[in-house]
This record gives structure tokens, C-alpha cells and sequence, in this order.
């Protein structure tokens, strides 16, 4: 079946848009010096420069430079269009139009180029990890529970288990009198020379006496 043809009013324009813009391009062309087939390939470059950046446009919204080539191409064809109303005398055109006619082509070649190969900026996306997923069946079984010891009458009326006694305190040993007189005047020599109380290891190696007897003489001599 065929399909119904309906009438489009932007691309009636479109149409329009375009053939008279390609129109002013060739006229400005050869009237800047190129001529035959040369004056028709100035407005197809135009238009392609044009078409690549507008394609660049619509994949990256925020690419500048396929903005900054749409507006090249667009300048040109604008100002192809407003040279050719009668601004300009197409018969004297001046050097300085001449010049960026001749080096058209090759502005318009690098920047369709610049547009065909630039990379596309792609998001990168994170990759997670993989979870390692571990069979059940692999999995190392857990302990059994020990079975918890019921409560009888007997642990109930079992003594408690008896703590430690504490040490005993140390029995006091007795120091002799003539002893204690003895270790006094030591002590009282000892003080005599080097201005402090003496004390109970330099007490015993003076006297001789074991360790608990010179500690009790000298908790008798403080």
C-alpha cells in the first residue's frame, strides 16, 4: 500500500532555504574568480560542513568545537546571502573576499575532518566487583550444640565450691635486747655519718642477721 503523501511546511522550507542559499554561494564564488564547476563545489561544501556539525551537535550536546564549525558554515551562507542582495558589487569584488573564498575549501576540509574523527566522550561506568557466590553445600558446617546439663535437686543443694583462705599474717619475731641495744648505737653511727636513718639491708650486713630479724629491728629503731 502505498502511503499518503502530505505536505510539510518545514521542509517546504527547508527546500527553499537551500536552494537559494546554494544560489548566493555559487554567484558569490564565481563572482570572487571561480568559475565552471569550481563556483558549484563552494555551496556543497558549505552545506556539508554544516551537516557534519549539526550530526556532531545532536550526539554531544556540549561539544564547542562542532558549535564553533556550525557557526563557520552558517556565517557563510549568511553572508553569501546578504553579499548577493546588493551590498556588494559583484562586480568589484574586494581582495579581502577573494581571499577567504580561495581558502575556503581548505577550512572547510579541516573542519570536516576535526568533526568525522574527533573521539566520542563516553561515560564511564563503574564496574562492580563480582560477588563470589559460594555453594551451600561447600559451606563449613557449624558446631553442634552442647547438649546443656539439667538441673537436678542435687546441684541445687551442692555446696558452693570454697575460695582459698588467706595467708596467715606473718608471725613477729622477737630481737633480743642487747640486740636491739647493739643495732641503736650502729644505727645512731650510721645517722652520725651520712645524715639519714638507716635502713634495713644496710642494718642486716652490719649486724649479720637474717632478713626478718633486720626488718623487725629496724621497724623498732624508726
Amino acid at each position: 500500500m502505498l502511503r499518503t503523501l502530505r505536505p510539510d511546511a518545514v521542509l517546504i522550507q527547508a527546500v527553499i532555504a537551500g536552494a537559494l542559499s546554494f544560489a548566493h554561494l555559487h554567484d558569490l564564488a564565481e563572482a570572487a574568480g571561480q568559475d565552471g564547476w569550481k563556483a558549484w563545489a563552494y555551496p556543497v561544501s558549505v552545506d556539508l560542513l554544516l551537516v557534519a556539525a549539526w550530526r556532531r551537535m545532536r550526539t554531544q550536546a556540549d561539544n564547542r568545537a562542532a558549535w564553533a564549525w556550525f557557526v563557520i558554515a552558517l556565517a557563510a551562507s549568511l553572508g553569501a546571502n546578504v553579499a548577493t542582495a546588493g551590498l556588494l558589487d559583484m562586480n568589484a569584488v574586494p581582495a579581502w573576499l577573494r581571499i577567504l573564498v580561495a581558502g575556503w575549501p581548505a577550512l572547510a576540509f579541516l573542519g570536516g575532518t576535526l568533526l568525522a574523527h574527533a573521539p566520542a566522550h563516553t561515560a564511564e561506568q563503574p564496574t562492580a566487583s563480582p560477588t563470589p557466590v559460594t555453594d551451600p553445600e561447600e559451606q563449613a558446617p557449624l558446631p553442634d550444640p552442647q547438649p546443656e546439663e539439667p538441673i537436678t535437686v542435687e546441684r541445687a543443694l551442692a555446696p558452693a565450691p570454697e575460695l582459698p583462705a588467706a595467708p596467715a599474717p606473718p608471725v613477729p619475731v622477737a630481737v633480743p635486747p642487747a640486740l636491739l641495744d647493739h643495732a641503736r648505737k650502729v644505727a645512731d653511727g650510721h645517722r652520725a655519718q651520712t645524715g639519714d636513718p638507716i635502713d634495713a639491708a644496710t642494718l642486716r650486713a652490719r649486724l649479720g642477721v637474717p632478713a626478718p630479724l633486720a626488718d623487725a629491728i629496724a621497724a623498732q629503731l624508726t
